[in-house]
């Protein structure tokens, strides 16, 4: 296939602003580096009066937090440098005088991905940590039984190493604003400051409604649905990874709460798109947000939505090869990926119900491999006769071709339930790659999941 000289000059000035936006960013990270450096040196702070704000953090929430907290602590003349949990070791521990920890707890009680390593490392065992001082900022969600677990882990391990707390814990059900406010107040203390900035969630945006697609009629499983929305006076930027969080209306669940999906889409789709099931209850009833989408929405009603960054399930870098993973609904966060350009880069391993009802986009991705953009796809119907497979076995019958592809710098990303499927996963690939490396990818960032 040849390229006409248009293409090619389009081509170089892509890549010629991709470059100088890199750079931009480049430069602005550093000049808030030194910023917050010459402040800290003018209140004749060390690097060692430095607050480090670790988070575990599974879709972005904690991250979020963290940069916030920085920010407005950096803004009070406090110097403060958020950092991922698993970045910090004993020689950051020992030589830092205050560590505000942000945790998620994700399932039920377990510690976020890019947390585990450091449940592993650390927390196995208590640290001569007298010098330190620090607080804990617990995200959870009290419908589960181990409510904000990692968080009230992390507050017990410091306190058994001997740090001194610097407040009480606080733990935040739901991104409850009354929580998140005492959080703030509690930092405008430690700045010795009462003019902190009270940091706000991003605004909503709206959204219309324009298509809405039922994708597995005649299903022995629920209700799947493809939705598409486009922005009303708004141009969104995203990246393949990130997560919308919708606001039901107040009239139609009691109060108004946020509710979480993978984006199924990149903005060169021009809309935002989803893959949501319908969930419902022993009595009949259905899911707050489900319901509310399938159910009740009408193609061309506006809604309230926004989207957060997701850095840990983010595109992995340009050159790498990619094997993605999940089952059902899950398929909306992989999709997302397989629209970031990486031709012949990209394997997928995806598990159903049945062929002949639950092919989600299956034409699409057909389509995909006969353009060469994704090099190999293998499928696993647990309800058809003659298969019975799910994911995980799919990973166990290509274990040679999957230690192959980590070996050539692959990276692993797995979308869908996390109860059922994530765990079955993650067993498969201990067997297949063993705990230690697998444990390694994780740490390096080439093993990340969003799971639900």
């Amino acid at each position: 296939m040849t390229h006409s000289p248009l293409h090619w000059i389009c081509a170089a000035i892509c890549v010629g602003l991709w470059l100088a936006l890199v750079g931009w960013t480049i430069v602005m990270v550093r000049r808030e580096q030194a910023a917050v450096t010459a402040r800290a040196a003018a209140l004749g702070q060390t690097a060692t009066d430095t607050v480090l704000i670790a988070y575990a953090s599974q879709t972005g929430t904690a991250e979020e937090l963290a940069w916030q907290s920085a920010q407005a602590l950096s803004d009070a003349g406090t110097a403060a440098r958020p950092v991922p949990l698993s970045e910090l070791d004993d020689v950051a521990l020992k030589s830092a005088r205050k560590v505000l920890f942000i945790a998620s707890t994700t399932g039920e009680g377990d510690a976020p991905d890019n947390g585990s390593g450091f449940l592993r490392r650390q927390m196995t065992h208590s640290a001569a940590l007298p010098n330190l001082r620090f607080a804990v900022l617990a995200l959870g969600d009290k419908s589960y039984d181990r409510y904000c677990a990692f968080g009230r882990q992390i507050d017990a391990w410091a306190s058994d190493s001997g740090a001194k707390p610097l407040f009480p814990r606080i733990e935040v059900d739901n991104n409850d604003p009354a929580a998140l406010t005492l959080w703030q107040q509690q930092l405008a203390e430690m700045a010795g400051t009462e003019n902190l900035y009270a940091w706000v969630p991003a605004a909503y945006d709206r959204w219309q409604l324009v298509r809405k697609v039922h994708l597995n009629p005649g299903s022995p499983g629920g209700e799947a649905w493809h939705l598409v929305f486009q922005p009303v006076g708004h141009s969104p930027k995203w990246e393949a990874g990130d997560i919308a969080e919708f606001a039901l209306p107040s009239d139609a669940v009691g109060e108004r709460v946020t509710r979480e999906y993978s984006l199924a889409s990149v903005p060169a789709d021009n809309g935002a798109e989803f893959c949501v099931r319908l969930m419902t209850a022993p009595d009949g009833s259905y899911g707050l947000g489900s319901g509310w989408l399938i159910r009740d929405l009408a193609q061309g009603d506006v809604v309230d939505m926004r989207i957060r960054p997701n850095r840990s399930f983010r595109p992995a870098p340009s050159a790498a090869p990619i094997i993605l993973i999940g089952n059902g609904t899950g398929i909306a966060g992989l999709r997302a990926h397989l629209k970031v350009e990486r031709k012949g880069q990209a394997w997928l391993l995806f598990g159903e119900r049945t062929r002949a009802h639950d092919d989600f986009f299956g034409e699409e991705l057909k389509a995909m491999q006969a353009a060469g953009i994704l090099a190999r796809m293998d499928q696993a119907w647990s309800r058809d006769e003659g298969d019975g497979r799910y994911v995980q076995h799919l990973i166990s019958e290509n274990a040679r071709d999957i230690e192959r592809w980590i070996d050539r710098g692959a990276y692993i990303f797995v979308c869908g339930s996390l109860e059922g499927m994530s765990k079955g996963v993650h067993a498969a690939l201990e067997t297949v790659l063993g705990e230690e490396r697998l444990q390694g990818l994780t740490d390096a960032g080439r093993y990340r999941r969003d799971v639900y």
